[in-house]
């Protein structure tokens, strides 16, 4: 049998390191994120914690953009900031500033959820304490997340308390607006509604640090909950569905604005970029993209066609 022409294997390698590169490759840790400013925004457990920050074109300090700051997931045990590279590159590109946060977790520094939150809210206070140094607007930050990271993130927005000593708590950790990937939005029991398998129920106060209730982002849903967004998966197997639609139905409830965006048949994770040819990250990223527009903090149509196509292929451009 003949072997096939050389340029034809080539092509076919070709296709095969994208694919391996767009799908297996898994982001690193510690995060390594190009045209990203990278400055420390806390000392803890005798570590710096950063921020790696991407910032528009022509971006000054005199500046007041719209913030993004995003937590990654992992199950408060591990995970890296480097999961939202592409969703702040492309938010970067759209005129905010965009930034994805370290916290601390349990793999690496021995903590627990409470932590996290801490950290989510001292992120937030840092960034608003620098809005001259970063050119944003201290009235625009909003926060956002996946799995633990959109707990971490939703903790922000709804939760009081968990606050790191030695803050200037005048400076608010509250965000003004929550985007928020396939969240832990409840740690405990919503009445007979949804009920937390028993197995769960009794490991989350060990791995939570707390009670999971003053920890639970919807047993704290009240009428200062900022304008939300929550994308999640149907089939989602590590947080069911059914808790972000009594989410959003207590928000409505409560006059608050929450929309739920679902991805039918769709598992845990389904956002990530590479995942699923990059439809989910799409459709996402646009829906976020008309949730912002909404609020007035960015203009114009989505540019997220043209965004995935530029980064899916870098050498045609």
């Amino acid at each position: 049998m003949k072997s096939a022409p050389f340029h034809i294997n080539l092509f076919f390698i070709g296709l095969l390191l994208k694919a391996a590169n767009t799908v297996c490759a898994k982001p690193s840790y510690p995060p390594v994120i190009s045209d990203a400013r990278e400055v420390t925004y806390k000392n803890a457990s005798s570590l710096n914690l950063k921020l790696w920050i991407l910032e528009p074109d022509g971006h000054k300090k005199g500046d007041k953009k719209p913030v993004i700051v995003f937590f990654f997931g992992g199950g408060w045990r591990g995970g890296t900031p480097a999961q939202f590279e592409m969703q702040c590159k492309y938010l970067a590109s759209r005129g905010m500033v965009a930034i994805t946060a370290d916290y601390r977790v349990s793999s690496r520094h021995q903590t627990l959820a409470t932590a996290c939150v801490e950290d989510g809210k001292s992120a937030i206070r840092w960034i608003r304490e620098n809005a001259g140094r970063l050119g944003i607007d201290t009235r625009r930050v909003a926060a956002g997340g996946g799995s633990a990271g959109g707990h971490v993130a939703a903790a922000t927005g709804t939760i009081k308390g968990f606050e790191a000593r030695n803050e200037n708590i005048e400076i608010s950790s509250k965000p003004n607006a929550l985007v928020l990937f396939n969240p832990a939005v409840a740690l405990d029991d919503i009445g007979n509604e949804f009920v937390l398998p028993e197995e769960k129920k009794s490991s989350l106060p060990e791995r939570v640090g707390t009670n999971p209730r003053k920890l639970s982002p919807y047993h704290h849903l009240d009428k200062t909950l900022p304008p939300t967004i929550i994308f999640h998966g149907t089939k989602d197997e590590a947080v069911p569905f059914e808790t972000v639609r009594l989410f959003q139905r207590q928000a409505d409830e409560l006059g608050r604005h929450c929309w739920v965006v679902p991805f039918a048949g769709k598992p845990h994770g389904f956002f990530n970029w590479g995942r699923f040819e990059n439809e989910p990250f799409r459709k996402s990223m646009k829906e976020t993209d008309r949730f912002l527009s909404a609020l007035g903090w960015i203009k114009g149509k989505p540019t997220i066609d043209q965004f995935i196509t530029h980064k899916e292929n870098p050498s045609d451009q």
